[in-house]
């Protein structure tokens, strides 16, 4: 089967290390890790870079294996989740007693914490890896769960082919100049994990739908508040994070998402007002208003929500003499 994900090819041209340059180069972020060495003959290259504001690394050698051991994780004490998948090769991880077998574009989510072991296949000793690192506690409030053990997201799933990809591009290192746009990116790539891994939450249940409902008439009191967060929510809802995680999961979203969607709908109908009545009104008191912090942030979701900038609202004459309207096409799923 032909590959879905497509390397990055300026990783060739990273320094070769050897055995002790590759444990040196993976302890400061990543902590203690063990390859298998045959005598003579180690070889490896290792890159670490960022990705959307999260730690990265490329990886390859010829090890016949790589351990991280129990002796490893009370050595350096690292607390993360990470993801791995293969740019090319195979191979089988074993991770808390589960072992499965991997391909390249295969998402594989996994815990710091727990003893780990990567077995390449014999035909594919140089085989290409990418993994990012996630924060626990970030992680766990995004996904709603903490999750446990192995987890895979397999290649054809379409999540897992757009997390391979963003993972693999170049672009997003130069965009790490721009803090707001890595705290947006963020933001999709715990989206695109938790397409992958969050459980289903179960549907069906009247209880439910009026839980949920209450919860968006929670949101759609305090979104505003630009310190509201999914902890308050589910504090208010008298329910845990992880129960308010699967409630939206379970409708396609994510509490962070709606709250987002509800102020750039508010700011919409503010921006137009603006424009009909010509206040002057600066657009970022208005985005400030709406519980934007960050007006940069602000512009960029406006345009990707509305496909226009909240500058060009009523600014001007489109193709055909009408003023530039925010469309309601885009407006918030939940009511």
């Amino acid at each position: 089967m032909e590959s879905i994900v497509h390397p990055n090819d300026d990783f060739l041209g990273a320094p070769e290390l050897d055995y002790d340059g590759f444990r040196a180069a993976l302890r400061g972020d990543w902590g203690w890790f063990s390859p298998a060495q045959e005598a003579n003959i180690f070889a490896s290259k290792v890159r670490t870079r960022r990705v959307c504001g999260f730690v990265a690394m490329d990886l390859t050698s010829n090890a016949t294996r790589v351990e991280r051991t129990m002796l490893d994780i009370r050595r350096d004490d690292m607390n993360y989740y990470y993801v791995t998948f293969h740019a090319t090769g195979e191979s089988t991880i074993i991770h808390d007693d589960r072992v499965i077998n991997v391909a390249a574009g295969d998402v594989v989510l996994l815990d710091s914490t727990r003893p780990v072991t990567f077995v390449p296949a014999a035909q594919h000793r140089d085989a290409q890896w990418v993994a990012l690192q996630l924060p626990r506690q970030n992680l766990v409030s995004h996904l709603g769960f903490e999750p446990q053990g192995i987890a895979c997201g397999h290649r054809q799933a379409q999540a897992a082919r757009l997390f391979c990809q963003l993972a693999l591009d170049p672009v997003c290192d130069a965009e790490l100049e721009l803090a707001s746009s890595d705290k947006f990116m963020r933001l999709v790539v715990y989206d695109l994990l938790g397409a992958l891994f969050a459980p289903p939450a179960p549907l069906g249940s009247r209880h439910n739908d009026k839980l949920f409902v209450r919860v968006c008439g929670i949101i759609k009191d305090r979104f505003a508040d630009p310190g509201i967060s999914p902890h308050e929510v589910a504090a208010e809802a008298g329910i845990s994070l992880r129960y308010l995680q699967k409630l939206f999961t379970a409708r396609g979203s994510t509490c962070c998402r709606y709250i987002t969607s509800l102020r750039l709908d508010h700011a919409a109908r503010l921006i137009e007002r603006r424009a009909l009545m010509k206040t002057g009104q600066p657009l970022s008191e208005i985005a400030y208003a709406c519980g934007f912090r960050d007006y940069t942030y602000f512009a960029r979701g406006f345009r990707q929500r509305f496909g226009i900038t909240p500058g060009a609202v009523g600014a001007g004459a489109t193709g055909n003499g009408t003023n530039c309207r925010v469309g309601p096409r885009r407006r918030a799923n939940f009511r």
